[in-house]
């Protein structure tokens, strides 16, 4: 599911190109921020479907070599370790991944030449090498080799990446790394038991992360004038215009998180801001940030402008 980080992040990224734009429109940019968010899942469902697709490649090279004029012995005999694999099956057989694919019309279709490509390279591995020649045949190793390739061999094939990126202006790096972590999660949970894989939802709760995300973006804007005043008045000694604006605008999320979220406690909120400044800004952002907002978090308990919810949360 997407973290409360990554849509901090995203609010970040639609913040940046709405103030930077002449669009006024605040609920299109909406719009755009959430479909920016449903395009991380799909990636994530991209991901969890590749396997499905590589085992077809490698079920149809076993038949081609069974074909061959003079097939070996191997050839007529292969190891089926790999295309039987039980995750690989659970994630094929999941009903609910299988659903979701065909109404958003997720499919590797398209990347035939690529998923051969991947293929060959999973060959070539020291991985796959070791599972296939493995004595043992549980349902740990199958895991094993599965998140393997997605924390070894995925992220070196660049070739996919460049593809999904040319697929859509949403999807980047970080996003392709971030739906890969969560498949990885997803096969970690995998009970061996059992044997069904749980696909994970878009948002833990859907009103709530909703409701947050919006207001944390609408808030961030419409508090726009009074968050400037209060960073300026902790920045005398800079121009604001100065400030590098992806600074300024974490400043101001920060600042609209102390204020008007009265659940979430000012340490996650410091915290998640210095994150992410550690991300998305310069080297020196995160000491700054860091020291601005303790003057800000000092000054707003001083006037006893800071509601939080709940025992312990001011200071927590």
């Amino acid at each position: 599911m997407l973290s409360r980080r990554l849509q901090r992040i995203k609010v970040l990224q639609a913040l940046y190109a709405f103030f930077q734009s002449d669009n006024t429109e605040i609920q299109k940019a909406e719009n755009e921020l959430f479909l920016s968010l449903n395009r991380v899942y799909e990636l994530y469902i991209y991901f969890l479907l590749l396997p499905i697709d590589v085992v077809g490649v490698a079920s149809q090279k076993i038949e081609d070599y069974k074909q061959k004029i003079l097939p070996t012995k191997e050839d007529l005999n292969p190891n089926l370790k790999f295309v039987n694999n039980r995750l690989i099956s659970a994630i094929a057989n999941n009903i609910q991944l299988k659903t979701f694919a065909e109404n958003k019309k997720i499919s590797w279709q398209l990347y035939d030449e690529e998923i051969r490509k991947f293929f060959n390279l999973i060959k070539q591995s020291d991985e796959y090498q070791i599972y296939m020649n493995s004595e043992n045949n549980s349902f740990e190793e199958d895991r094993k080799i599965l998140i393997d390739l997605y924390k070894i061999l995925l992220p070196q094939f660049e070739l996919i990446f460049d593809k999904f990126q040319e697929k859509s202006i949403y999807w980047n790096l970080e996003d392709i790394d971030y739906a890969l972590m969560l498949c990885i999660k997803t096969f970690e949970a995998c009970e061996k038991e059992t044997q069904q894989l749980n696909v994970m939802p878009i948002y833990k709760d859907d009103e709530d992360d909703t409701a947050f995300i919006k207001n944390l973006f609408r808030k961030t804007i419409l508090h726009n004038t009074e968050n400037e005043v209060y960073i300026s008045d902790k920045t005398k000694n800079w121009e604001i215009e100065r400030i590098a604006l992806i600074d300024i605008i974490l400043m101001k999320m920060a600042i609209t998180e102390l204020l008007y979220f009265s659940s979430v406690p000012i340490k996650v909120t410091l915290n998640e801001y210095i994150e992410i400044s550690k991300l998305y800004s310069s080297p020196n952002s995160k000491v700054f940030i860091n020291g601005i907002l303790d003057k800000l978090v000092a000054d707003f308990k001083s006037k006893k402008i800071i509601n939080k919810q709940g025992r312990g949360l001011i200071d927590k």
